[in-house]
């Protein structure tokens, strides 16, 4: 069994023709269909149907795909670690963040991993709000990114790097009133809130939706790192992760309104074509090291 060969089974499963695999792949046509043949004969398995004309994958098939893809994708990693051993990897990397602190995203780590392997390409960070990012990942100007959510996004290739606790800290001359009430008395206090399409406004909006409410939001704000010293300050009640917001109250900053909680994750985000760039493969194996993935 050969890599080509492999590489030819997903490329036509993929598409589902063998000519326009052959296009994709940039060999005859007469040389996919060998490569399928002596594939399906090293390994002493039928991997597609070939009856009535069509061309569609066998059960069997079916099974070892995922295996397939697997596989190519490892041999993709080893080629980039081989040209990293090389020094010959070279570019930009273009990497979006949610509005969070540095140290919560463990950016120091990361940049530190990409400057001792690979000396030659160059990272960039940005902040963008929460969808913002996965358009910009989707359109190709951004090689990857950091997206924070309950779920993972379904049209992108992402990895839960780690889980994430959000809880509601409630200004410390608002907490008597909020603590006779409810839910109710919870949405009608003012909220610091962040953009319409931001990671914090997304998480806050499902949170109430599941009670039928919706929060009083009078102020948004574009840096929802900073939404601590909203609440410390008494202008209304916020959404923070849970080390901050426990640390805060261990100092009576706040109180952390204890029936309100909401699990995410953080993820690494790629598009589905660009996750096979040898920049990108680097980058995803350097950052899975920094997370212990």
């Amino acid at each position: 069994m050969e890599l080509y060969q492999v590489r030819a089974f997903v490329t036509v499963a993929r598409i589902g023709n063998v000519t326009k695999a052959a296009e994709a792949l940039h060999v005859t046509q007469p040389a996919v269909t060998g490569q399928l043949k002596s594939l399906e004969q090293s390994l002493g398995v039928t991997l597609f149907d070939r009856s009535a004309g069509r061309l569609t994958l066998t059960r069997t098939g079916e099974l070892l795909l995922p295996k397939a893809e697997a596989l190519l994708a490892a041999g993709s990693e080893l080629s980039s670690v081989a040209r990293q051993l090389r020094g010959e990897l070279t570019g930009r990397i273009d990497f979006g963040l949610p509005s969070e602190p540095a140290d919560f995203l463990r950016l120091g780590e990361m940049a530190a991993s990409v400057h001792q392997a690979l000396p030659l390409v160059e990272l960039r960070t940005r902040s963008y709000s929460s969808l913002q990012l996965l358009d910009l990942i989707r359109a190709g100007t951004l090689s990857a990114g950091y997206f924070i959510d309950a779920n993972p996004p379904r049209d992108l290739q992402w990895v839960a790097l780690r889980s994430v606790t959000y809880r509601v800290a409630v200004p410390v001359r608002m907490s008597e009133s909020v603590q006779r009430g409810g839910w109710r008395t919870l949405a009608e206090l003012p909220w610091v809130d962040g953009l319409a399409d931001s990671h914090i406004h997304q998480l806050m909006r499902a949170l109430f939706e599941r009670q039928g409410l919706a929060p009083r939001i009078v102020m948004q704000a574009e840096e929802t790192s900073g939404l601590d010293a909203y609440v410390r300050a008494g202008s209304g009640c916020a959404l923070l992760r849970e080390e901050v917001a426990v640390r805060g109250s261990e100092r009576q900053d706040w109180m952390i309104w204890g029936p309100a909680q909401l699990d995410a994750k953080l993820y690494l985000v790629t598009s589905a074509e660009g996750a096979s760039d040898p920049l990108t493969v680097a980058l995803t194996s350097m950052i899975r090291g920094v997370w212990n993935q």
